[in-house]
């Protein structure tokens, strides 16, 4: 009878809910035992991967065992699991589907460089991706990807991008710093309610040649007069533009009393 045997000895033979509750054990030993239960499927091995507390050698053993990794369900749980080792976690990445990569990079606990690897394997697949996709990409995606996708200029995308929450400067900046974009981009970030009000924003707008000369000077008066005089050196903007600068680094320096 089962009540007789030991949990590591019921673990090897358990079915059912005998089996789900063993799935939730405190005990490696016993953990490790499931491994070789036959009755133990992909379904239930998902949710014993699912557990934060698993010990470190229940996910290392997991990962030894090649034929367990044949069902993507368990490869997605390992490669979520922040206690996964580093390099089978980097190797788990290249078979996950775009918005479970997305989800690496979201999760708390998984380590930096995971994370960045995740994003890096997200924007290489941008051009394969279908336009619904790179939407949801877009709407819950992390800087780096959406900033890749901005500054692919779709239509549909732009401005999505621009209200991610996760959307940065320094992603709006890099982007600005192509001198070749889509037309929709630069008119998008101007019609933003958030990002025309930052002031390096302002500046990168003032340097890039799609920028409609009306935007352009009305973010004049509120540049620097250092930062005016530096855009207005030569080479900096194009010379046409470089008037107004030059006109109104004169502006200012006349109304000083």
């Amino acid at each position: 009878m089962t009540e007789e045997l030991s949990p590591r000895e019921r673990a090897l033979v358990a079915t059912g809910a005998e089996l789900a509750e063993l799935i939730r054990h405190r005990s490696a030993e016993v953990l490790l035992a499931l491994l070789d239960n036959q009755a133990l499927d992909e379904t239930q091995l998902s949710l014993l991967l699912y557990r934060k507390d698993l010990p470190a050698e229940v996910l290392a053993e997991v990962v030894l065992r090649k034929h367990l990794l044949k069902s993507y369900r368990v490869k997605r749980a390992l490669a979520l699991h922040p206690l996964t080792p580093r390099l089978e976690g980097m190797r788990l990445l290249r078979d996950l589907y775009p918005m479970d990569l997305v989800q690496v990079t979201l999760m708390p606990g998984i380590s930096p460089e995971l994370k960045l690897k995740a994003e890096q394997q997200v924007i290489a697949r941008l051009p394969q991706l279908p336009l619904g996709q790179k939407i949801a990409l877009a709407r819950r995606g992390p800087a780096r990807a959406v900033g890749a996708l901005l500054a692919e200029g779709h239509p549909n995308i732009v401005s999505v991008a621009l209200d991610n929450p996760r959307m940065t400067e320094a992603q709006i900046l890099r982007v600005l710093s192509r001198e070749k974009l889509s037309a929709t981009v630069v008119p998008a970030i101007l019609r933003h309610a958030k990002w025309p009000l930052r002031y390096n924003v302002r500046l990168a707008l003032v340097r890039h040649p799609m920028t409609p000369l009306a935007a352009l000077l009305s973010f004049l008066p509120n540049l620097t007069a250092s930062d005016l005089r530096d855009l207005a050196s030569p080479g900096i903007v194009p010379e046409n533009i470089r008037r107004y600068l030059q006109a109104e680094v004169v502006r200012r320096t006349r109304s000083k009393p």
